[in-house]
């Protein structure tokens, strides 16, 4: 079989040589030199620029693992930093494999590697948007908005940040949905990162009807934050008046918590203040209109004959 597919290469090579030039023609010529040799060197050549490529996939694993342990131990870098970083690394590493495995085959990568300055502009225009992810995941790396695991809004997306890599951001959102993102659109959307701050204020609207004394009202929301654990002492809850709606005295419920306890804080203070309200004699106000009918007599008149 390998003597067959040599026979057939020293009989198209020549020709395609005549016919073209550049690297393919390059790479004709070396098929057709391939032919001439015996089976066995030609083997012993192959098994060399295999050997070559083993050695060189283990030193790109022993490259990457001790970057990875030195991206873990240094504080300027991030996980989504590191990832990054590695898989560049991984890329790169198998460029140079690939290049020196053709090159010990015979190959003479120098026309080929000159020739990329064309051929670089034409798949810039072919590929612009797989440039632009990738630039984009550079920019977002360098800027570190957010971290694997952070909560962000990214456009009109919300999630988890799961991954990333050189082309696209994986969000999961809190009904387990998986959502992937360009980093293009990603980098060139507001990014809003709920998780990087180490507080949050919560917002609360808390609405009792009119009438309703402030002070009972604000000493009932401050027994029930005294109550929660998750609420920070510092900077202390904010209890005021906020609106004057049509039909209800809205007050507002501003405690600090941490971003993991956001949610806990908000979902309990809802379910605890009908309760507590209902103990000082207060209900939750409704929409409501009163209509006043004013009955005022009417002359009639007789008709007119």
């Amino acid at each position: 079989m390998l003597s067959t597919i040599m026979a057939f290469a020293s009989e198209t090579a020549p020709e395609a040589t005549a016919k073209s030039g550049g690297f393919f023609s390059q790479m004709l010529v070396n098929i057709h030199e391939w032919s001439q040799l015996e089976p066995v060197a030609f083997l012993i050549t192959l098994g060399g620029g295999l050997l070559i490529v083993l050695i060189g996939k283990i030193l790109v694993a022993w490259l990457k693992k001790v970057l990875k342990r030195g991206f873990s131990r240094s504080k300027k870098i991030n996980d989504l930093m590191a990832r990054f970083l590695l898989q560049l690394v991984n890329i790169i590493g198998w460029i140079f494999l690939l290049i020196a495995f053709l090159q010990h085959m015979g190959l003479n990568m120098g026309p080929f590697l000159a020739g990329l300055g064309i051929t670089g502009v034409i798949l810039g225009f072919a590929f612009q948007e797989t440039i632009g992810n990738l630039l984009s995941g550079v920019m977002i790396v360098m800027n570190a908005p957010f971290r694997i695991g952070d909560y962000i809004d990214a456009g009109s997306y919300s999630g988890t940040v799961k991954d990333m890599d050189m082309i696209c951001v994986i969000l999961a959102t809190p009904d387990n949905k998986k959502i992937t993102m360009s980093n293009r659109l990603v980098w060139g959307s507001p990014i809003v990162n709920y998780s990087d701050m180490e507080k949050r204020r919560v917002d609360m609207i808390v609405s009792v009807p009119y009438g309703s004394d402030v002070a009972t009202v604000k000493q009932v929301i401050a027994s029930i934050f005294a109550r929660y654990e998750e609420i920070l002492p510092d900077p202390a809850p904010t209890i005021e008046v906020n609106k004057l709606s049509a039909s209800s005295v809205d007050f507002i419920a501003r405690p600090w918590t941490k971003p993991a306890d956001y949610w806990s804080v908000y979902w309990r203070f809802q379910g605890e203040l009908c309760a507590a309200l209902a103990e000082v004699g207060l209900s939750v106000p409704f929409d409501q209109l009163d209509l006043h009918i004013v009955d005022t007599p009417r002359t009639i008149e007789a008709p007119k004959k």
